[in-house]
This record gives structure tokens, sequence and C-alpha cells, in this order.
């Protein structure tokens, strides 16, 4: 599998014109994408926008294919894999090396922004109003890769960049809001997940990885969707349900504390009750004396 260091080698081989600065590419796509359909990784950031007639897009190893206008964030390293895409218009592609963010804050920052996270399946669908400030903002970085560099160009691109980031953060939230009115509430569907989970009789923890894929979605996505709910993370909703369940079950008489522990999943005794005094404000045998009593 190639693996692409520089932008000026990625674009030599995928057939998109070589970059003016060598270490970040805006390129638009006039109907369609030039890269190959073979597997590649590299060293840079990617962020595109396409309105997809036909083709596949794979990243990681989780299929995208989208009819809508969508936004989707590539991180460096990840496997990418592009086949036969053709536009319904025109998109674009912004590339960006990592090494373009040594030295500033977005190199921390970027982290944070965990639609790099997601799977393609979990794209970025824009409103007409939402596309028309991510082409202006694709625009002016393109003006000042493309124009003659002074010593502002790279501060007001990084600015541009960031708020490409920014919009999209905010853009996320409303599709959560969105997708939350068209199909429930995410943490109801969670929890009965997690209700299933125990159904079945599972051995040991559930855990995120497993929860989400019961979902068809990424990590990232799932605990970033229960924020926007309900202001907790994934694990977080997991401890409550763990917590919850454990108090249900302390009422009786008829089990000791282990014995609870371990028909939850916990194979570690002070693991359980470490989260259960974290969570309750006492310990699994203070709060059952405090029943008895």
């Amino acid at each position: 599998m190639p693996h692409f260091k520089t932008l000026t080698d990625f674009a030599r081989v995928s057939g998109f014109p070589p970059p003016e600065n060598p270490m970040i590419n805006p390129v638009r796509c006039n109907g369609s994408c030039p890269v190959g359909g073979a597997e590649f990784t590299g060293d840079f950031y990617m962020i595109g926008f396409k309105k997809m007639r036909s083709g596949v897009i794979l990243y990681g190893r989780t299929k995208y294919d989208s009819e809508n206008g969508s936004m989707f964030f590539f991180k460096p390293r990840q496997i990418l894999q592009f086949r036969d895409v053709e536009l319904e218009v025109d998109g674009w592609n912004l590339f960006f090396h990592e090494d373009f963010l040594n030295g500033t804050a977005l190199h921390e920052a970027i982290k944070h922004y965990s639609f790099f996270e997601y799977e393609t399946n979990e794209a970025l669908h824009l409103s007409p109003k939402e596309e028309e400030t991510m082409w202006e903002l694709f625009s002016k970085i393109e003006a000042e890769c493309n124009g003659n560099p002074d010593e502002f160009s790279k501060e007001i691109i990084l600015a541009h960049l960031e708020s490409i980031l920014k919009y999209s953060m905010r853009f996320y939230k409303r599709q959560f809001i969105n997708r939350k009115e068209l199909s429930g509430r995410m943490v109801s569907r969670f929890n009965e997940a997690l209700a299933g989970y125990f159904a079945k009789g599972s051995d040991g923890l559930p855990t995120v990885n497993g929860l989400a894929a019961e979902f068809h979605l990424s990590v990232r996505y799932l605990s970033d969707l229960l924020k926007q709910e309900t202001g907790k993370t994934a694990m977080e909703l997991i401890h409550i349900y763990l917590i919850n369940e454990a108090k249900n079950r302390l009422k009786r008489e008829d089990q000791s504390i282990s014995e609870i522990a371990y028909q939850l999943g916990f194979e570690n005794l002070p693991y359980f009750s470490r989260l259960f005094k974290k969570e309750v404000g006492m310990s699994p045998n203070q709060f059952k004396k405090q029943l008895l009593n």
C-alpha cells in the first residue's frame, strides 16, 4: 500500500495539480475525483466537499456513498480509497500536511475536533446555506495559496482553516439535533441496548466499542451524539446504567455485593466499589447497610 510523505508526491501520483505551497493544497474537483482505486495512506489531513453521483469512498474499512452534498474529514495515516467517484456538481478537497500545523495553536486544537475520528458514513450533510459558507472559506484559502505569499499568508490560511473546523462542529451539532428528531432519542435506544446486553447474559462489562458497532456508528460519533442529547459521554452513561442496576440489586437480601458485581460483568471487586462510591457517594457496603436500617 503506498504511503505519501509529501503533498507533492501525492498530487503527482493521484492526478491532482501540484501544490503552490508544499504544506497545503486546495483542489477543486470538476465532476470527478482523479484519485485511483488503490488504497493509500499519507502524512496529511484531508477535508472534502462532494455531492456524489456514483462511486465509493472507503475510510478505514467503512464505506461512504452519498447523494447529498457532504463533507468528510480524514486524518493522517488512515487508510483511504476512492473508486470511480463521479460528482453531481463541483466539489473540493483541502489537503494540508500535519507539519503545517507545527508551532501553531491549531496543532493541539485539531485533536479535539472529534469528527476526524468519525467513519465516512457519518459525513456532515450540509444545507444550501451551509454549503455557501464552506465554499467561501475554501475559496479564501485557495486565493491565499495561489497568490503571492507574504508574512501574513500562513496566519490568514490557518484562520480560515480553523473557521472551517468551527463551522463544521456547529453544523454537526445541527445534524445531531435533526437526527434525534428523525429517529428518536439515542439515549433511549442506548439504554435499551444495555438492557439487552444483560438480558442475553453476556460476559464482561459492556463496552462503547461493542454498543457503537450495534448501532453501526463509530465510537466518537456515538459519544458526541449522546453528549449532545444528555451532556454525558457513552462511557459515562454505561457507568450510570451499571450503578443504577447495582443499586436495584443491592435492595435484595439474597445476593452478596461480590455476586452482584460479578453478574454485572465486573471481574475486579475493588473497581466496582470505587465506581459505585464515585457515582453514589458511598460504598456498596454502606449503601446496603443504609437500606437494611
